[in-house]
Parts: C-alpha cells; sequence; structure tokens
C-alpha cells in the first residue's frame, strides 16, 4: 500500500463512490435486519430466562452463553445446509440472496441477545413480577415494565449484537456469495478487494467499518455510563 492507494480511498470517500454506498447500504441493512429479528425472539426469551423457573432452564442458559462466541463460518455452514437445494428449506431458493444472509446473522446475534438481556435483566429485582401483578398489572404491562427498568441492558444487548453482525464475514460470504450491487458487505468486499490488490476501496471501506464500530462503541459506554437522574443528583 502506498500514498496513492490512501489518496484515492480519500477521493472514494469524500466522493461518496457509488459503488462504496451500495456496499456500506448492504452492511447495514442487513445487520439492522437480523438484528431487528434476533431481538425479536431474544428480548422475550431474556426476559422469560430471568423471571421464571423451569426446567432446562440452566441448559438454556448455559447454550446461549456458549453460543456467544460461535465461530461465524460454523453458523454459514450450518444455514447453508439447511438453505442449499439438497436441504431442507432449499426449495424456497434463497442461497445467495439477501434473506439468506439475514436469516445466518439472525442465528449468531441471537445467543448474544438471549445472554445479555437475561444477564441485565437478572440484576433488577426478583419481586418486580410479583409486585406487578399484585398491582393488577397485566402480563403485557408486566413485561413493559420489566424492560423499561431494565432498557440500558437491554439496549446495551442490542447495539452488541448489532456490532458483532455488522463486521462478521463468515456467514455474509457463505449464505451471500458476495455478489457485487447485490449481497457483498463491507468485510466481503474488504477480503475480495485485498485479494485483488486493489487497497484504496479496501482502505476506505475499512475506515467506514470502523466509523460504525467506533459508532457502536460509544453508544455502549454511553448507555453504561448513563444513569437517569444523575445531573438531578449531582446538582
Amino acid at each position: 500500500m502506498n500514498g496513492a492507494a490512501v489518496l484515492e480511498a480519500l477521493h472514494l470517500l469524500i466522493g461518496l463512490d457509488r459503488e462504496l454506498a451500495a456496499i456500506t447500504a448492504n452492511s447495514i441493512n442487513f445487520a439492522l435486519a437480523s438484528t431487528a429479528l434476533g431481538a425479536l425472539i431474544g428480548i422475550p426469551a431474556g426476559v422469560l430466562l430471568a423471571f421464571r423457573d423451569f426446567p432446562g432452564k440452566r441448559m438454556i442458559v448455559a447454550a446461549a452463553h456458549t453460543l456467544m462466541g460461535i465461530p461465524t463460518v460454523v453458523v454459514g455452514l450450518l444455514v447453508f445446509s439447511i438453505l442449499s437445494r439438497s436441504g431442507p428449506l432449499g426449495v424456497l431458493g434463497l442461497m445467495y440472496t439477501p434473506g439468506a444472509v439475514i436469516i445466518g446473522q439472525t442465528v449468531l446475534v441471537l445467543p448474544i441477545l438471549v445472554s445479555l438481556v437475561y444477564g441485565g435483566l437478572s440484576r433488577l429485582d426478583p419481586e418486580l413480577p410479583e409486585t406487578l401483578a399484585t398491582l393488577g398489572a397485566t402480563p403485557g404491562q408486566r413485561t413493559l415494565k420489566i424492560l423499561l427498568e431494565g432498557r440500558i441492558a437491554v439496549a446495551s444487548a442490542v447495539l452488541t449484537g448489532f456490532g458483532r453482525v455488522v463486521g462478521e464475514v463468515g456467514t455474509a460470504m457463505m449464505l451471500g456469495g458476495n455478489i457485487r450491487w447485490y449481497t457483498r458487505t463491507i468485510p466481503t468486499a474488504i477480503a475480495l478487494e485485498t485479494q485483488k490488490g486493489a487497497f484504496a476501496m479496501s482502505l476506505a471501506l475499512g475506515v467506514v467499518l470502523l466509523v460504525v464500530a467506533f459508532g457502536v462503541n460509544f453508544g455502549l459506554n454511553y448507555l453504561i455510563r448513563f444513569r437517569p437522574g444523575a445531573k438531578r443528583r449531582a446538582a
């Protein structure tokens, strides 16, 4: 890599290169969709694990904690075996489409959301659901109140999950096929462009990914340090 590549990368960034923008949009859209789908399942599951006792609970919690660190290529291989033509869902024709990438990333983010929501809500008052029930709250109202009380933990879990999938390469490469203008994401594009020797595009994409990662980490740090009413007490 030389100065010319750096200058060209800056030109791509400042000029909002069309392909660079499309790749970035793919990465963010796929990550947002998979995180949202994972949250629809993972947040209620985390609430259930935090406040309900039932047979097999410890096994589910242990499995969720273990799967938080599962390699992305393993998830990609698992989903590939299901969505491929010879797989049980092969008739849907989802392989090498945005849908396949989103499904894979949802599987990847789900245990993260379950584990972090469960861990965060477990630190709340365990008598909270019973107290709310005594006050006449419906199951939906109790769940909403619990989520409001643990909103920082829930938001942190969602941001962590988004940060995990937006920078992953294994599932996106295996399930999306790295198709230009269609399923190519920032990590898969960086891998391809580097192999081709197109360091300018790789560098520009790397800067974008760093900006996204910084934004996620800034949000996490803000949520961790934020405490409602802190300014009022300090005053």
